[in-house]
C-alpha cells in the first residue's frame, strides 16, 4: 500500500482528532468539504453503500416472510395432518403441542445450530459467503415444505429453514454495521427490522391471496416464502463490497482499503476508517490473543467488557420475546378467529397488523440515532403493556358488535409502539456493542437468545391459550412487558452515535455502578423533572466522554 501512504497519513491525522480536522493543514479543500458533509449531510453516501444496505434489506424481508408463512397455514395444515386440537378429544393436548412444535421448528434450529454456525462460517467464507449459505437454506427448505406428506416431514423442512434463518440473522446486521459510518449506523442497521416487518407484511399478503385456493392453500402459504429468497441468492454475487473489517482481521489491508473506497465518499474517509479499524484491532489483539470458537464463546462471560455487552444484548434480545409481539406474528389468524372473525376477516386483520408493523418502523430510521436506543425502549415498553392488556380485556364482552374491531385496534396500537422501539433496537444494539474480536459470536449469542425464546413462545402458546384463554394469555405477556422494562432500565446502557473507543468505555463501567446510578441518580431525576415538573433539576452524567477523548489522544501521542 506504499502508493497511498500520504493519504493514509492524512487519514490517521483525522482519526486521531476528529473534531479538529479543520486545523490539519495537509487536507485539500475537497477533503475538508467531505468531512464537513459528514455532519451537515450525513445521509449523502455512495451508491455502493446503499446497494449493500438494499441487499441486507432483502435478507431481512426473507426473514419476515419465513415467519408469517405458518400464520395463515395454521388455519388448515393441522387438519390436513390429523393434529387439529378439538377440546374434549383424547389427543387435544398432544395436538396443541405438535402444532406449536411445527411452528417453533425454525426457531429451535436457529437457536441451537443456525446462529452458532455463523461464527465459523464468517471466519472461513466471510460475510457475503455466509449470507449466500443462509439464502440457499431459506430457498429450498420452504419449497420442500409445500411437498410434505406428514407433520414429521414438515417439521424437518422447518428445521432446515431455521439453519438459514439463524446464520442470516446473526450475519446481516453485522455486515450492515461494519459497512456503515457511525453517524448513520443506527438508522441503516435498523433497516433489518424495518424490512423484516415488510417481509412479515408480504407474508400476510400471500396468506390472504392464497387462502381460497382449496386444500393446497397451506402448501402455497409455506412455499411462497421462496419468492424473496431468489433475489437474495442472486444479488449476493453483485454486492459491491465485502466487510472491510473482515478483510483486516485476515490481514488483507489492500482489499479492505479498496472496499472502504467503495463505501465512503472520498479516499481520505476510507483511509481514516482504515486507521480506526487497525487501531481497534491493535488494542484488542494483546487482550484477546489467539482464540478459537470455544474460547471466544467462554470469553463472552469472562472478560468484563465483553460480559457487560453480553448482558445488555441478552436483555434487549429476551425483551423482544417477553413483549409478546410474536404471539401476534405467529398466531394472529388463530387469535382473530377465536375472537369471532371468519377466516377471511382473520386474515384481513392479520394483514392490518403486518401493515402497521411495517409503516411504524419507518420513523425509527431517524429517531434511533436522535433519541437513542435506550430511550426508545424505555418509552415504548409501558405503552406496549397497556395496549396488550387492553386487547386481552376486549375479548371479554364477546357478544358486542364492536368486539373484533376494538381488539384489532389495540393490537394495531401495540404493533405501532413495538415497531418504533423494541423492533428496530434489538438487532441494531446487538450488532454494535461487541468488540470486533467477539462480534460474530456475540451476535450469535444475542440472536440465539431471541430465537430460543421465540421457539419457547411458539411451542407453548397454543397450550397457554387453551389453559388461560386469550385474556389471561395477553395479561400474562403484559406483565412480562413491565418485567422487561425494569431489566432494560437497569442493565442496558445507551450506545447512540458512539465511536468504538467510546463503546469500550461505556462497557468498562461495572454493572453494579450502572445499576446504582440508575436507581440513585436517574430515577430520582426523572420523578423530579417529569412528575413534579421541576425544570431546574439536572442529571449528573455517568460517562465523561471528554476525558476518554483526552486519554485516547495521550495514548496515540505516545505511539
Amino acid at each position: 500500500m506504499e502508493d497511498v501512504l500520504p493519504l493514509l497519513r492524512k487519514g490517521a491525522l483525522v482519526a486521531q482528532n476528529p473534531p479538529d480536522f479543520e486545523s490539519i493543514v495537509e487536507l485539500e479543500p475537497a477533503e475538508l468539504e467531505a468531512l464537513r458533509n459528514e455532519v451537515l449531510h450525513k445521509w449523502r453516501q455512495p451508491r455502493a453503500l446503499y446497494l449493500t444496505v438494499i441487499l441486507c434489506s432483502v435478507g431481512a424481508a426473507v426473514q419476515g416472510w419465513d415467519q408469517t408463512g405458518s400464520n395463515g397455514a395454521n388455519l388448515s395444515f393441522p387438519q390436513e395432518f390429523g393434529i387439529l386440537s378439538v377440546p374434549g378429544q383424547p389427543n387435544a393436548d398432544r395436538d396443541n403441542w405438535l402444532v406449536g412444535l411445527v411452528n417453533a421448528g425454525p426457531y429451535i434450529a436457529s437457536a441451537f445450530l443456525g446462529c452458532w454456525l455463523s461464527d465459523p462460517l464468517n471466519y472461513h467464507i466471510g460475510r457475503r459467503g455466509t449470507i449466500l449459505f443462509s439464502a440457499i437454506f431459506c430457498l429450498f427448505s420452504v419449497i420442500g415444505s409445500g411437498f410434505t406428506r406428514n407433520w414429521q416431514q414438515l417439521l424437518g423442512c422447518r428445521l432446515l429453514l431455521g439453519i438459514g434463518m439463524g446464520s442470516k440473522a446473526s450475519t446481516v446486521p453485522i455486515y450492515a454495521a461494519e459497512n456503515t459510518p457511525a453517524s448513520i449506523r443506527g438508522g441503516l442497521v435498523m433497516s433489518w427490522q424495518m424490512w423484516t416487518a415488510f417481509g412479515i407484511f408480504l407474508g400476510f399478503c400471500a396468506n390472504l391471496a392464497l387462502f381460497q385456493v382449496g386444500s393446497i392453500a397451506w402448501r402455497l402459504q409455506f412455499g411462497s416464502a421462496f419468492i424473496p429468497a431468489v433475489p437474495l441468492v442472486v444479488g449476493i454475487y453483485f454486492c459491491p463490497a465485502e466487510s472491510p473489517r473482515w478483510y483486516m482481521k485476515k490481514g488483507r489491508y489492500k482489499e479492505a482499503y479498496n472496499s472502504l473506497c467503495r463505501l465512503r465518499n472520498t479516499p481520505l474517509q476510507a483511509a481514516r476508517d482504515l486507521y480506526y479499524i487497525h487501531a481497534q484491532l491493535a488494542e484488542e489483539s494483546p487482550i484477546i490473543g489467539k482464540s478459537n470458537y470455544l474460547t471466544r464463546f467462554i470469553e463472552l462471560f469472562t472478560i468484563p467488557r465483553v460480559r457487560r455487552a453480553t448482558l445488555a444484548s441478552f436483555t434487549v434480545a429476551i425483551a423482544q420475546q417477553m413483549c409478546g409481539i410474536n404471539i401476534i406474528a405467529f398466531y394472529s389468524s388463530t387469535i382473530f378467529q377465536q375472537a369471532g372473525g371468519s377466516q377471511l376477516t382473520s386474515l384481513l386483520a392479520s394483514l392490518g397488523f403486518g401493515l402497521v408493523n411495517f409503516v411504524f418502523a419507518w420513523p425509527a430510521v431517524r429517531t434511533i440515532d436522535t433519541y437513542g436506543r435506550r430511550t426508545l425502549l424505555l418509552f415504548t415498553f409501558p405503552h406496549m403493556t397497556w395496549t396488550l392488556l387492553a386487547a386481552g380485556l376486549s375479548f371479554i364482552p364477546s357478544n358486542s358488535n364492536a368486539h373484533l374491531g376494538i381488539i384489532a385496534l389495540f393490537i394495531f396500537l401495540f404493533a405501532a409502539f413495538y415497531s418504533a422501539g423494541e423492533g428496530p433496537v434489538a438487532c441494531t444494539y446487538s450488532a454494535e456493542v461487541f468488540p470486533l474480536s467477539h462480534r460474530e459470536v456475540g451476535m450469535s449469542w444475542a440472536v440465539a437468545t431471541c430465537l430460543f425464546w421465540a421457539a419457547a413462545l411458539s411451542v407453548t402458546f397454543p397450550r397457554l391459550l387453551a389453559a388461560f384463554t386469550i385474556p389471561g394469555a395477553f395479561g400474562f405477556y403484559a406483565g412480562l412487558n413491565m418485567v422487561a422494562f425494569c431489566m432494560i432500565f437497569l442493565f442496558v446502557p445507551e450506545t447512540k452515535q458512539r465511536t468504538l473507543e467510546e463503546l469500550d468505555y461505556v462497557f468498562a463501567v461495572p454493572t453494579r455502578t450502572h445499576v446504582k446510578y440508575q436507581l440513585t441518580k436517574a430515577l430520582p431525576y426523572w420523578f423530579k423533572r417529569y412528575v413534579f415538573m421541576d425544570k431546574s433539576v439536572t442529571l449528573e452524567p455517568l460517562y465523561q466522554f471528554d476525558a476518554v477523548a483526552e486519554d485516547i489522544q495521550d495514548v496515540k501521542g505516545k505511539q
